[in-house]
């Protein structure tokens, strides 16, 4: 998880800017590494939420994969554009990554300039960090149970409102889990205030459940009272309430 987090974060805010400023600044004096590493950070900051304004503006909106291609296929571009340049330039001129003055920390002699690179590193690990706390971290927002019903064809439409005697009615009931936890449900219905029908009904986290119900007219009358009770963890009152009112002729 975390390894996929950094990979993402490098393809993201890093390696487009770096790719694109290695097109603009081939040459090895251009740019000093600080230089180069904070420009790459900061044109990655321009370009990412530029093309994502780009690509709201397609049929393929911004969404995971088609975010992918676009910053996959601007970092490649760009960087056989970069590779172009940089191969034209005399070699004792071409930028090369100074492997090993890095690892002896040999960033010149000004204490100004050390203590930069260390600020710059600083900020970069830290940003990383808020990132994965972040993503680690679970949201907590409102917490809610949906419970609604709908007709036999699926929409919320063409419900069983009119009967005759006899006639069977059919709706669907629709329970969706967003309390942040796993929840054991009680689903009551009563007609004309007697129980029809009672079952529990478990649902994990982010959990759906469609159920048809089928219940049959027996008797006349106008505005008969079907009601759809939820209770929520062995709670004693109603969570969610449903009415449907039904005519029988």
């Amino acid at each position: 998880m975390i390894f996929r987090i950094f990979i993402g974060l490098i393809l993201v805010i890093f390696l487009p800017g770096y790719s694109l400023s290695a097109m603009l600044f081939p040459k090895r004096d251009d740019l000093d590494g600080i230089e180069r590493v904070a420009l790459s950070f900061i044109l990655s900051l321009a370009v990412v939420p530029l093309l994502g304004l780009i690509l709201n503006f397609t049929p393929f909106g911004i969404r995971l994969l088609p975010i992918l291609v676009v910053l996959l296929a601007f970092t490649i571009s760009v960087s056989l554009v970069a590779w172009v340049r940089w191969l034209k330039l005399p070699a004792e001129e071409r930028f090369r990554v100074p492997y090993e003055g890095l690892l002896k920390f040999n960033l010149g002699q000004s204490v100004l300039y050390k203590g930069l690179f260390i600020v710059l590193i600083a900020s970069i690990i830290g940003s990383f960090a808020t990132l994965v706390y972040v993503v680690v971290t679970p949201k907590t927002g409102e917490r809610f149970t949906e419970f609604y019903l709908l007709g036999p064809n699926g929409t919320a439409s063409d419900y069983p409102t009119d009967l005759k005697i006899g006639e069977e009615g059919k709706v669907i009931i629709c329970i969706v889990n967003h309390e942040y936890e796993n929840v054991t449900y009680l689903l009551e219905i009563s007609f004309n205030g007697s129980l029809v029908h009672e079952e529990p009904v478990f649902l994990v986290e982010n959990g759906k459940r469609e159920s048809p119900f089928t219940f049959k007219a027996i008797k006349k009358g106008e505005n008969q009272k079907m009601e759809f009770l939820l209770h929520r963890n062995q709670e004693t009152e109603a969570y969610r309430t449903l009415n449907l009112w039904v005519n029988v002729t």
